[in-house]
């Protein structure tokens, strides 16, 4: 292609590209949250490893509120509310309390360490192959649900907590029970 038809097909391509990276940019910025399972939906089932190779299975905890956290050790408001979650759990646990936290596919050390440095006891599951993640359309980290004792979300909390956040939403879980 030569000098004159050159500069139209560069306009073009220029438009094109601009065109598409437009929309891309504004499906991820103005999303719906359309599949995100919300207050008042049963949150999908998932059976999942614990560390410790046990399965585990959202049904397992029907009739108890849950706390389900998806979170990572690269996440630092993660880092920070898993040791709230345990006292959370330590406190009510005895109410029947269950606190599941999925990690985002990091590898069995790093999980590990990461558990006996913050002294963890409450289950942490696998989702190595991110199905989980998908099924609950997760957009952020750390993102919360709390469930009820007849398994429908009470709410869902995306971002970092603090121990009195969690303590409100355990709250209104137990007064269910």
């Amino acid at each position: 292609m030569k000098g004159a038809a050159r500069k139209p097909v560069q306009i073009l391509i220029f438009l094109g590209v601009l065109l598409l990276g437009g929309y891309a940019i504004g499906k991820t910025l103005f999303a719906s949250k359309e599949g995100l399972p919300m207050p008042g939906d049963k949150p999908p089932a998932f059976t999942l490893s614990t560390l410790d190779g046990r399965t585990v299975s959202l049904s397992d905890y029907e009739g108890k509120p849950v706390v389900l956290n998806f979170w990572g050790s690269f996440c630092p408001p993660c880092v920070k509310e898993m040791p709230e979650f345990q006292r959370q759990y330590d406190k009510w646990k005895s109410e029947g309390l269950e606190v599941l936290a999925i990690n985002l596919s990091e590898d069995n050390l790093t999980v590990r360490n990461f558990v006996a440095g913050k002294n963890l006891t409450y289950p942490i599951l696998r989702d190595v192959d991110k199905e989980t993640e998908r099924r609950y359309r997760l957009r952020s980290y750390p993102t919360t649900f709390f469930i009820r004792p007849d398994g429908i979300l009470e709410e869902v909390y995306q971002g970092g907590m603090t121990e009195q956040d969690i303590e409100e939403r355990v709250l209104k879980l137990i007064e269910q029970s």
